[in-house]
C-alpha cells in the first residue's frame, strides 16, 4: 500500500459531546495518511468548542459549521467536493476505531475490486454485536416478519426469515453482504461517482438502505469484514429528542418502500404495510412518553 495514499473520513456531527473528540482523536491516530472532514448541524452543545481545543490547529481537520440541522445525507454530502481521498470513511460521531482500522478496510477493499463499500463488526460497548451490522435490506415483507415475530414461530421456515442476521454465526472471512451499519461506511470513491451521493429527502435514518439499495443496482457489492471491529456508542446524538428522531427513522421507512418497493406488492398489502409502520411509531412514541423522567 501506497505510503501517500490518503483516506477522507466523513462525521456528522450533533450534540456529539466529548465522544465527537474521542472519534476524532481515535481517527488522527490511524496508521494511514487521513484528511477529516466533520460537518457540523448546528449543535448546541459544547462538541465542537471541545474538539477544537483538544486538536490545535491540526490542518487534517477541516471542519463546515451549518446554520441548521441539515439531517445526515446532506451534510455529510457537504464533505463531499473537499474529500478527495481515494476510500472515504462516513464514520458516526459516537464511533471509535483502531490504528489499523482504515489500513486493513483499503488492504481488503483493493482485493476486491467489484465491492463498492465495507462495513466491520459494529459492537456495542458492553461487546455485544449490533443488531444493524449486517443485516438484509428490510424489504416490507421482511419487516412485517420481525414485527409480528414470524422469524421465532417459525425458525426453521426461509420464507419466514428476519433482516437481523446477528443470530447467525460470524463468517471467518469477508463475505458480500446486502446492509451494513450506517455508523460504519467504508466507500470507494469511484463507486460513489458513478452511484451518486447520499439521497438528500432522506432526513434520519434510511439513507443507507437506501444507498446500498443503489450500490447493488449499479453491481457494487456489500462486504461484511468481520475482522475489523468498531465501537458504536450509540444513541449519544439523538437522546436529547427521542420522539423526533422516531419520527424521522419512520418517515424515512415509508419513503423507502414507496420508493423501492411501492410496484412489487399489491397495492392493498402495501399500504397496510405503511400503516403498520406508522402504527409502530406511535406505540414507540407513547412508551417514551411514559417513561420516569431522570
Amino acid at each position: 500500500m501506497s505510503e501517500k495514499r490518503v483516506i477522507s473520513v466523513i462525521i456528522v456531527n450533533f450534540n456529539g459531546g466529548d465522544l465527537l473528540t474521542e472519534c476524532v482523536r481515535s481517527v488522527l491516530a490511524s496508521t494511514v495518511c487521513v484528511t477529516v472532514h466533520i460537518v457540523d448541524n448546528a449543535s448546541s452543545d459544547d462538541s465542537l468548542h471541545t474538539l477544537i481545543k483538544a486538536i490545535g490547529n491540526d490542518k487534517r481537520v477541516h471542519i463546515i459549521k451549518n446554520a441548521e440541522n441539515l439531517g445526515f445525507a446532506r451534510a455529510a454530502n457537504l464533505a463531499l467536493p473537499d474529500a478527495t481521498g481515494e476510500y472515504l470513511l462516513f464514520l458516526n460521531p459516537d464511533c471509535l476505531i483502531c490504528p489499523d482500522t482504515l489500513a486493513r478496510f483499503a488492504s481488503i477493499m483493493d482485493k476486491y475490486p467489484q465491492a463498492g463499500m465495507a462495513g466491520g463488526l459494529v459492537r456495542n460497548l458492553d461487546g455485544s454485536e449490533q443488531a444493524g451490522c449486517r443485516r438484509s435490506v428490510p424489504t416490507p415483507w421482511r419487516t412485517m416478519v420481525r414485527v409480528f415475530y414470524l422469524d421465532k414461530l417459525f425458525p426453521h421456515s426461509k420464507r419466514f426469515k428476519s433482516f437481523v442476521l446477528t443470530c447467525q454465526p460470524l463468517p471467518d472471512k469477508p463475505i458480500e453482504i446486502e446492509g451494513i451499519s450506517g455508523a460504519c461506511m467504508f466507500v470507494r470513491r469511484t463507486a460513489l461517482e458513478s452511484v451518486g451521493p447520499m439521497d438528500e429527502t432522506y432526513f434520519l435514518h434510511c439513507e443507507d438502505l437506501d444507498w446500498f439499495m443503489r450500490f447493488q443496482a449499479q453491481h457494487f457489492s456489500i462486504l461484511f469484514i468481520p475482522d475489523i471491529e468498531v465501537v458504536h456508542v450509540k444513541g449519544v446524538c439523538s437522546r436529547r429528542e427521542p420522539i423526533r428522531i422516531l419520527w424521522y427513522k419512520h418517515r424515512g421507512m415509508v419513503r423507502f418502500y414507496r420508493k423501492f418497493f411501492r410496484h412489487q406488492y399489491p397495492l392493498l398489502l402495501f399500504w397496510g404495510v405503511i400503516l403498520a409502520v406508522w402504527m409502530r411509531f406511535a406505540i414507540l412514541a407513547v412508551k417514551v412518553l411514559m417513561r420516569p423522567r431522570e
